[in-house]
């Protein structure tokens, strides 16, 4: 009785850890697009900067945080500049924070 009582518990705590996953994991969109670069902005203390990019597929301007010191170190040493075409992945959070920013022919 102990057994299937403890197998109970266990079963019923991994269903809603598996739940509670779920819901953080769909709560944060990500978004994908191919664009150039139309204006960069670093930001007063060096620590993040943000793209607008062109969407290819909707024509529309999106702005896009990025905060990853390898991508501001390549901002910085002009490796990435204006005009460039950038494949970038990132959370739809309101600010658009980049989780990757390249260049589609590489960097």
């Amino acid at each position: 009785m102990k057994t299937k009582l403890s197998t109970l518990a266990v079963s019923i705590t991994l269903a809603l850890s598996g739940l509670a996953f779920v819901g953080s994991a769909a709560a944060a969109e990500e978004g994908k697009m191919v664009g150039p670069i139309t204006k960069i902005t670093m930001a007063a203390d060096g620590k993040s900067a943000t793209a607008i990019l062109k969407d290819m597929k909707a024509g529309a301007p999106v702005s896009i945080t990025i905060a990853d010191e390898l991508t501001l170190d390549k901002i910085k040493d002009k490796r990435i500049v204006e005009g460039d075409e950038i494949r970038a992945r990132f959370e739809k959070d309101g600010k658009n924070t980049a989780k990757s920013f390249k260049k589609t022919a590489g960097c």
